[in-house]
């Protein structure tokens, strides 16, 4: 793998048993366009820092795997169009190209695990596409095999949401409610499809996390956050817009790692960016409530 460096600001609060929240760089390039990829992660920093975490923006820096980009590296990261998207598969190969790259939520969770963080906030993982059964997101193996507290807003609503349910439970990955008995469908609070358990406190959190570790799971646990209820964007509204976009990803032949990106900036355009205002509440959301478990899951 390539070389792997942890800022010295993580590793002093990793030392010190001080909670540490991750934030994955695909975020920075290739979620969100310049300059609202700064501004998001730097917000979502801030509300890690208010909460009384430290936040570690774990990325690919000249082929070397960093835990802990610091501001210049985000802002470089976030301006340099050549940055490579950065996948589980990519990690042997990244050293040898020498490049700047983002890590997608699958590898962002195996190098904080790596590094000894034990919570990751992210918007929504990745999961079963629509119509395509057989293009399975690289996450959902990684969530089945790596013992880390992942907070999301639930799966991207453009995915096929039962299926995705249906891989977490055979591969025995627990999904907690946040305040909730439903999963969250990313843009909107509700799916109609059940959690595993709601937990209504971090405590709750932490104890499943702890009972895992106890029995030695390998899987992770996903604690699925609804976005706030004044930024979200209702199914009924959403899913005409999701099957517009899909269609025209269909006609295009768009495909593979391209497809998602396609569909999320169809989406915002569709939606005239209703549905990025409602990514950047989730984020926010989700990075507040990582930092209130995290602080909790310190021994």
């Amino acid at each position: 793998m390539a070389d792997f460096h942890i800022a010295q600001e993580i590793q002093q609060a990793l030392d010190a048993r001080q909670p540490v929240v991750a934030l994955e760089s695909a975020l920075i390039t290739h979620g969100f366009a310049y300059p609202a990829n700064i501004d998001i992660t730097r917000r979502m920093a801030e509300a890690i820092r208010a909460a009384g975490a430290v936040p570690a923006v774990i990325g690919i820096w000249r082929g070397a795997v960093c835990v802990g980009l610091s501001d210049t590296q985000v802002q470089v990261l976030a301006t340099d169009t050549t940055a490579a998207k950065v996948s589980v598969r990519d990690l042997p190969l990244i050293g040898v190209r020498g490049v700047h790259g983002g890590t997608t939520v699958a590898t962002t969770t195996l190098l904080a695990h790596r590094a000894g963080i034990r919570v990751f906030a992210t918007g929504g993982i990745g999961g079963v596409h629509r119509g395509h059964p057989e293009d399975i997101s690289a996450d959902l193996p990684v969530l089945a095999s790596t013992p880390l507290i992942v907070v999301c807003a639930g799966a991207k609503s453009i995915l096929d949401l039962p299926r995705t349910l249906e891989y977490l439970e055979t591969w025995g990955v627990p999904v907690l409610g946040w305040q909730t008995d439903e999963f969250p469908a990313f843009y909107s609070r509700t799916s109609g499809l059940p959690v595993d358990q709601r937990v209504d406190s971090t405590d709750q959190v932490v104890d499943v996390f702890q009972a895992q570790r106890a029995l030695r799971l390998p899987q992770g646990l996903l604690v699925a956050a609804p976005i706030p209820a004044e930024d979200e964007v209702p199914a009924a509204e959403i899913e005409p817009l999701i099957a517009q976009a899909v269609a025209e990803a269909d006609a295009q032949g768009v495909s593979g790692r391209a497809i998602t990106p396609f569909i999320l900036a169809r989406m915002v355009a569709l939606s005239e960016a209703r549905t990025k205002h409602a990514n950047e509440s989730l984020l926010l959301n989700n990075a507040r409530i990582a930092a209130q478990i995290a602080r909790n899951s310190v021994d």
